[in-house]
């Protein structure tokens, strides 16, 4: 008597090796789209500290602008007001000393100089920054993007002569906007954070003209 021949089934080598080769596109795929989304989301996470960080020292610098005042040697309370570059007098510090302030866009920073006077007989400031200190960083405000804007004491009510034309006149100067464009790479999406705040400067109400 003739025996059956048994059925074998069972996955062929060219099967499996298709299953594989599925398999590990699978995995590449679903590893490719871990790493994007894990890099998409960490950058948006280093943009949120990022401007955290400048928004601490954009309130700073609104703060100091806000206590602008007479010089120590008699200056006016603002020295020069242009797009990128504002020289004031402000105890920023607290200590009774009236400092000049020089705040300066520079090389995606935002930057302060501090200046003590020298308490000479006439009192007078040096001629270079003391000191400097970053304020803000992975700033891009470009040419068409300034970092100060200024206007007169009769703003809101005149859009029409305001902001005022740069460097300003300074004994015009009331209220000063800060406007900061941020961007850790400004090669890659999400884009530019923008940041702005006013600084109205409370003892400027006392001057009609410099002194």
């Amino acid at each position: 008597m003739k025996k059956a021949k048994k059925n074998h089934s069972g996955i062929s080598l060219i099967e499996m090796l298709v299953a594989i080769s599925i398999f590990t596109i699978g995995i590449l795929g679903f590893t490719l789209l871990f790493s994007k989304s894990w890099q998409s989301n960490s950058y948006i996470l280093e943009m949120g500290q990022s401007s955290f960080t400048v928004s601490q020292g954009l309130d700073k610098m609104v703060a100091y602008l806000r206590k602008v005042r007479q010089a120590d040697d008699g200056s006016y309370p603002i020295k020069s007001a242009d797009d990128n570059d504002l020289v004031v007098y402000s105890d920023y510090d607290s200590d009774g000393i009236t400092e000049r302030l020089h705040f300066y866009f520079n090389n995606g920073k935002i930057m302060m100089g501090a200046t003590k006077p020298n308490g000479g007989t006439p009192n007078s400031y040096p001629a270079d920054d003391q000191s400097n200190v970053t304020l803000a960083e992975h700033i891009v405000n470009n040419a068409g993007t300034p970092v100060f804007y200024y206007y007169n004491q009769n703003y809101p009510g005149d859009v029409a002569n305001n902001p005022l034309n740069t460097p300003a006149a300074i004994s015009e100067v009331r209220l000063i906007k800060v406007l900061l464009e941020i961007n850790i790479n400004p090669n890659r999406a999400p884009d530019n954070i923008n940041m702005e705040s006013f600084a109205e400067m409370r003892n400027l109400n006392d001057y009609d003209r410099v002194q």
